[in-house]
């Protein structure tokens, strides 16, 4: 047994199986990949990995096993399932991977062939089925929903340590009485008796979450800056996306740089001369036609008016997350429920997250009321907007 030290968890203890799977490249690749990608250049010290993150989904994995009794091969499949979670990730976690999954086909938890190298000899050889694992990852089966599902010890972990790393006082929830409190009935997963309010908890932490940090805006601008130029390195040839699936975020970085298609993006990402808000509105007050219109033909018509490169003009349509935490079932005088009939808190926070969506349009500082003008000319409606 080895115990390792978080800055969030304390030790978190491993044993012989653990280690071997934190050693496989797999694993260690995570060390390279950002948790929470470009808001590192919203909040400087946000460059905490998919690794540490990992290992504390691990911790509170085996904490929640402990209290529900799992032993022997289970218990094996969920701590495995728990600690290899993100090695499907892309470089810079979720704002790469919509372009890399658009051609691969396969989401960042769909991680079957990656469980065919090293990480598949260590399951195997400790007598774990990796096609049993990638279920689990999947959500899958009564014991998945406890590593992907409303209640899953994943976001117990990524709630509190990216408020943690970004200073943010919004994502802290008690992630311990959480786990504590999971219990099974009739093979759902559900909060213990008493525990409303501890589910409310995590959902107003995401909810403050969202507009603070995920969404920001100059990490929304970013991100669509890293997702067109991902586009283009495999729309090119250069790359496939494959091949970007297994890099690490200094390895995209290199191919970024590397190649004139995308050498520019690369440097007003290291330089921090990013794109400016030209427009940033709610979806209500733009015209349809700009939002359900494939985004590059915005881009072309906005830059065609603007008189500016079609280049030069990012189109950005962002769409409230789904408050998957709000279908969690607990345990109400005796009974389960949903957390929906026992909380008014879930009817405004699923309206709060309903109105975050915006239309966002991009580009460089020295065009930015040319684009805006040309953007609000062709798709504002201004009857709503009014």
């Amino acid at each position: 047994m080895k115990t390792i030290k978080d800055p969030l968890h304390d030790h978190i203890a491993f044993d012989e199986f653990a280690l071997e799977l934190l050693d496989t490249p797999e694993m260690q690749r995570l060390r390279n990949v950002r948790q929470l990608g470009t808001a590192y250049l919203v909040y400087p010290s946000a460059n905490h990995s998919r690794f540490e993150h990992s290992m504390g989904v691990y911790h509170l994995a085996v904490e929640a096993l402990d209290n529900l009794d799992v032993d022997d091969t289970l218990r094996d499949e969920v701590r495995a399932a728990a600690l290899v979670h993100d090695i499907g990730h892309t470089p810079f976690s979720h704002n790469v991977e919509e372009v890399v999954a658009d051609h691969v086909g396969v989401e960042h938890d769909e991680v079957d062939d990656l469980l065919d190298g090293d990480v598949g000899r260590v399951l195997t050889r400790h007598g774990v089925e990796p096609d049993r694992v990638a279920e689990l990852i999947q959500g899958e089966g009564k014991y998945g929903q406890l590593v992907s599902g409303e209640l899953d010890v994943d976001r117990m972990d990524y709630l509190v340590r990216d408020a943690y790393h970004t200073g943010v006082p919004y994502g802290t929830i008690d992630n311990r009485r959480l786990v504590l409190e999971l219990d099974y009935v009739d093979g759902e997963l559900v909060l213990g008796e008493g525990n409303v309010q501890t589910a409310e908890a995590l959902l107003i932490a995401r909810a403050l979450m969202h507009p603070t940090v995920y969404n920001h805006h100059v990490a929304r601008i970013s991100k669509a800056m890293l997702r067109r130029a991902t586009r283009r390195l495999v729309e090119s040839g250069v790359v496939s996306a494959e091949e970007i699936r297994r890099m690490d975020d200094h390895d995209f970085v290199v191919e970024l740089r590397s190649h004139p298609e995308t050498r520019e993006t690369e440097r007003r990402l290291s330089e921090r001369r990013l794109y400016k808000q030209a427009v940033w509105l709610e979806t209500h007050a733009v015209a349809d036609d700009a939002l359900e219109r494939p985004a590059r033909d915005v881009e072309e018509e906005v830059a065609e008016r603007a008189g500016v490169d079609s280049g030069d003009v990012l189109v950005d349509v962002s769409s409230p997350p789904d408050m998957v935490e709000s279908g969690a079932r607990v345990v109400v005088d005796g009974e389960v429920r949903g957390l929906r009939e026992e909380s008014r808190l879930v009817e405004g926070l699923e309206r709060m997250q309903g109105e975050q969506d915006r239309f966002g349009v991009y580009c460089p500082e020295d065009v930015v009321s040319d684009v805006e003008e040309a953007a609000r000319s062709l798709y504002v409606d201004r009857s709503s907007a009014e």
